[in-house]
């Protein structure tokens, strides 16, 4: 028996430890687990006699396919909610088409969530022959990031989300179209599986990849003023 052959006893645990460490601090778990909290309070927070939550939609769309995290179907409208769970600070203006995240020195431009949560609804405008103040966008940051510029009302943390959805009263549609649009994303949607994600995925980095990154200018304006 080696020198190895002999540890590998005492410490065989320390494997299965690395890649529970990896998986939770890959991208997929951090999204995957952003869904499961905005789902979760969902479910707790708006009454499911008046709010209908469907996840994890993939519908056909612009040439490929858009994925939509959270559709929540009511009598005052139907609202698309993208998730983002970052740290740090976020940087962002409406009219950006990068937004961008500080963590200690170090920062990174993603899409902006505004963007990419309008060709959802525009999907859903289309799909369910809706006018668009029927539709919602809300945008929900978890994870402890902290904006650093002034964001819109449907830009939010985690909590305020809730709060912005029960915000609208109106009655916008009649009891017969919530069911119809709950039928037509039932009946619409690509069946989720690993297949269906991996397209949808290439269909993002090839559209991500005509993207150009303007300079965040927002960002150097308030980091120059922390500075000072």
């Amino acid at each position: 028996m080696n020198e190895f052959d002999s540890l590998f006893p005492m410490f065989w645990w320390i494997l299965p430890l690395l890649v529970v460490a990896a998986i939770f601090k890959s991208a997929w778990f951090k999204g995957h687990f952003g869904e499961v909290l905005v789902n979760v309070s969902a479910s707790l927070l708006l009454d499911k006699n008046n709010y209908h939550l469907i996840k994890n939609v993939t519908i056909p769309a612009w040439g490929g396919s858009s994925r939509i995290d959270h559709i929540i179907v009511s009598r005052f409208g139907i609202f698309v909610v993208e998730t983002k769970n970052m740290k740090g600070w976020i940087f962002g203006d409406v009219n950006q088409k990068s937004w961008t995240q500080q963590l200690l020195k170090t920062s990174h431009a993603f899409q902006n969530p505004l963007h990419k949560n309008q060709k959802h609804t525009k999907t859903i405008e289309i799909v369910l022959g809706l006018e668009p103040e029927k539709l919602f966008s809300v945008v929900v940051f978890i994870g402890g990031g902290k904006f650093k510029t002034a964001m819109p009302e449907n830009v939010t943390y985690s909590g305020g989300y809730i709060r912005h959805i029960k915000s609208k009263t109106q009655v916008l549609l009649t009891d017969q179209e919530v069911q119809e649009a709950i039928r037509q994303f039932s009946d619409g949607r690509l069946k989720p599986s690993i297949k269906t994600h991996s397209q949808h995925v290439k269909h993002v980095r090839s559209s991500m990849a005509a993207m150009s990154e303007p300079a965040p200018s927002s960002r150097q304006q308030v980091m120059t003023e922390v500075q000072q």
